[in-house]
């Protein structure tokens, strides 16, 4: 979970938090919480603590020393607007964020209303920058579309959904200021199935919309097999990328000191760091 990643629509993840807890249906089957899990308890490891929530300040810089252009998942194993993380944090990663402007990062989120909340306040200062792309989950329509709304009220440049797993047919979406549409299924033992006609509606939708629409996989308990063509096509659509210069690593290195060091000694966060 770094500098590069298997994840077919990112480049590299970046984990300044760890673990989470489920809130909806999309959790049940929770990838990290899997891969987190089987590694509590073991000494030095990453996740000796499993998937409890914990912050992981020494991974605040990690951007910023790398110094080519990456699109970047941000929390791939855990959500940053988790209720156990302070907003002093999140403004601290969104700080990140604007100061290593040569990458773009991808925010997903089940958290939607803190989100807003958020980008309406103490993180207004990134909500509009177009090299962060804000997103949500979209499971179902009880709990996926109340997401979409929030989103939508948010006042952000690039606006996404991550449609995995697919549990239900959504039916007719509202997409107007949305820029990028994930559709999958889920995978692993015990994955619940996908419908083609619940992913060929989100497609049609998304073409009629011109929002860029990508189909990362069937799924299965057999993901590799099922791949990911849909009507004999393969769907990888993304957004327009923003480009900025490259900060002098100097530099970039310099803030990734002051950031780190300003939370490793912050002793009110103490309990949940890592």
């Amino acid at each position: 979970m770094a500098e590069h990643s298997a994840i077919e629509w990112t480049d590299a993840t970046w984990n300044p938090v760890r673990g989470c807890t489920k809130i909806s249906p999309g959790c049940k089957h929770c990838y990290a919480e899997v891969f987190a899990e089987r590694f509590r308890g073991v000494p030095g490891h990453p996740y000796e603590q499993g998937f409890d929530l914990r912050l992981v300040p020494e991974k605040l810089g990690e951007p910023l020393r790398w110094q080519s252009p990456k699109m970047i998942f941000v929390n791939s194993m855990s959500d940053l607007f988790h209720e156990g993380v302070p907003d002093e944090y999140i403004e601290a990663v969104a700080t990140v964020m604007i100061k290593a402007n040569w990458h773009t990062y991808q925010i997903l989120t089940k958290r939607s209303a803190r989100m807003a909340s958020l980008l309406r306040g103490r993180l207004r200062f990134a909500a509009t920058a177009p090299h962060i792309w804000w997103g949500v989950s979209v499971e179902n329509k009880e709990h996926g579309l109340p997401r979409l709304r929030d989103l939508q009220k948010s006042p952000v440049a690039v606006r996404f959904l991550s449609i995995e797993p697919l549990l239900e047919g959504l039916g007719r979406l509202n997409l107007k200021g949305i820029h990028w549409v994930i559709v999958g299924g889920e995978s692993g033992p015990g994955a619940r199935p996908l419908e083609k006609e619940w992913v060929a509606s989100i497609r049609d939708q998304c073409n009629e919309a011109n929002v860029p629409f990508f189909f990362k996989q069937w799924g299965g308990v057999r993901k590799k097999k099922a791949g990911r063509a849909l009507d004999g096509q393969t769907y990888d659509g993304f957004p327009v990328r923003i480009s900025n210069p490259v900060a002098p690593a100097t530099t970039a290195l310099s803030w990734a000191r002051e950031i780190q060091e300003g939370f490793a000694a912050n002793r009110e966060l103490l309990p949940i760091l890592a």
